[in-house]
């Protein structure tokens, strides 16, 4: 009598309530995290209880959905605006939640097959599909302008001429839904694409299990120099919400915009230019150097040189950026196989940073404008309008991020070698 053959083990069954809870956990973390960053920056006061549309429509952008801003100030009057940015403190709570939703069940697994992982991906996404159009379509609301509210100084004339003529502007968002939906569903895939990069315990599908070595380590480095950059801005904005006070807007970019911050000072320490201009009553949060530097001017250069005038303290960019890509490399280098040489180390380590600086330049850009004229009296983009960009230089900036992943990367294989490595066997005596 033969013995009975082994039955392959069993394909685990994620089901959709696990994905409901991974989805709704994502979004409510990101809901929280736009609502409480809104109520510090005072966005609670808005009329026609817009709050929790406003929330909604931070909450869409956070994942790459579009927003559009619309202006409407009736027949003797012109108004245009827009608003391009990603609130990345929203984006990164959604993505870590999200991620962890995602790996839940695969966990304590060592190989799963492609088809299990597409089937898990594919709940989350067509549920992640219904919460994205929910959002679109409730993240619209317009409001309306007085312009006797205006002061003299501001406009001029022009109240005097909105009371004559009874013009009331309105200014308002709405979503660009199939953006929306596009954009959403990319960022959902990467998400989970990159959760499955970096967690060690993550399943991969046979064919795939020859390249972790080189990827894993490296992609794992990656988001733990991001997540240490943004756990010093956490500190600092503490510090200086202690300090110096306006606590509330301190605590407004921490919960919103933290990581378009400290993103950007990574960038810069490495020695990465971004281009910009500043002009009428917008403004970057703080620090109040990229202010100076951006303001009055038609474009303006931001990077070591610019902001040392201003500044001298900004070389410190430069130290930190070298001590915490050298503990990042040591990171990667020791999770990864002991037979790999510090040279190999250095490539990974280059293409990693290169991409994840790449990332920062495409996810870190702002754009604003608005402007408005009543009969001719003010200029769409003159004295009544105000701008704010940010762009980078990506190619000098991805070029300086492979050199600096060089250096960093070798030298932290150099300093991982008398560690002993996650799966090191040692040689048997006289072998």
């Amino acid at each position: 009598m033969s013995a009975p053959t082994p039955s392959p083990p069993a394909v685990a069954a994620h089901g959709w309530v696990q994905a409901l809870v991974a989805v709704l956990a994502g979004l409510v973390s990101m809901g929280v995290v736009a609502a409480l960053g809104l109520w510090a920056a005072g966005a609670a006061d808005l009329p026609d209880g817009a709050f929790p549309r406003v929330v909604a429509a931070t909450v869409v952008t956070a994942v790459g959905g579009t927003v559009e801003l619309s202006g409407n100030a009736g027949a003797l009057a012109e108004s245009d605006a827009g608003l391009t940015v990603i609130p990345l403190s929203v984006t990164l709570t959604g993505a870590l939640v999200l991620a962890a939703g995602f790996l839940r069940p695969l966990r304590h697994r060592a190989v799963a097959g492609a088809a299990e992982l597409a089937g898990w991906a594919a709940r989350i996404a067509v549920l992640w599909l219904v919460a994205l159009l929910a959002l679109a379509f409730s993240a619209r609301q317009t409001f309306s302008l007085s312009l006797g509210d205006l002061t003299p100084e501001e406009l001029g004339d022009l109240a005097d001429l909105g009371d004559l003529f009874g013009i009331s502007p309105e200014i308002g968002f709405t979503t660009d839904v199939p953006a929306t939906v596009f954009f959403g569903l990319l960022w959902l895939a990467g998400v989970l694409v990159l959760a499955l990069l970096v967690a060690r315990g993550a399943p991969l599908p046979g064919r795939l299990l020859r390249f972790q070595e080189s990827v894993r380590p490296a992609a794992y480095a990656m988001v733990v120099l991001l997540l240490a950059y943004v756990g010093l801005g956490v500190v600092i904005g503490l510090v200086v919400a202690a300090t110096r006070g306006h606590a509330a807007e301190t605590f407004a970019v921490i919960l919103l915009g933290l990581p378009n911050l400290v993103w950007l000072a990574l960038t810069i320490g490495l020695g990465a230019t971004w281009n910009g201009r500043v002009d009428g009553p917008f403004g970057l949060p703080m620090p109040h150097v990229l202010d100076e530097v951006l303001r009055g001017k038609e474009v303006a250069e931001l990077n070591l040189g610019t902001l040392s005038e201003h500044d001298g303290r900004v070389w410190w960019l430069v130290a930190v950026d070298a001590a915490l890509l050298v503990a990042a490399a040591f990171v990667m280098a020791r999770r990864s196989p002991a037979r790999m040489r510090a040279w190999q180390h250095g490539v990974h380590m280059a293409v990693a940073l290169a991409l994840t600086v790449l990332m920062i330049c495409l996810v870190g850009r702002i754009s604003a404008h608005y402007g408005l004229s009543v009969l001719g009296i003010g200029d769409l983009g003159g004295d009544l309008g105000g701008e704010l960009f940010l762009r980078p230089e990506v190619w000098s900036a991805f070029g300086l991020a492979l050199l600096w992943g060089l250096v960093a990367g070798f030298l932290g294989g150099l300093l991982a070698r008398p560690v002993r490595h996650r799966g090191e066997v040692a040689a048997p005596a006289g072998g």
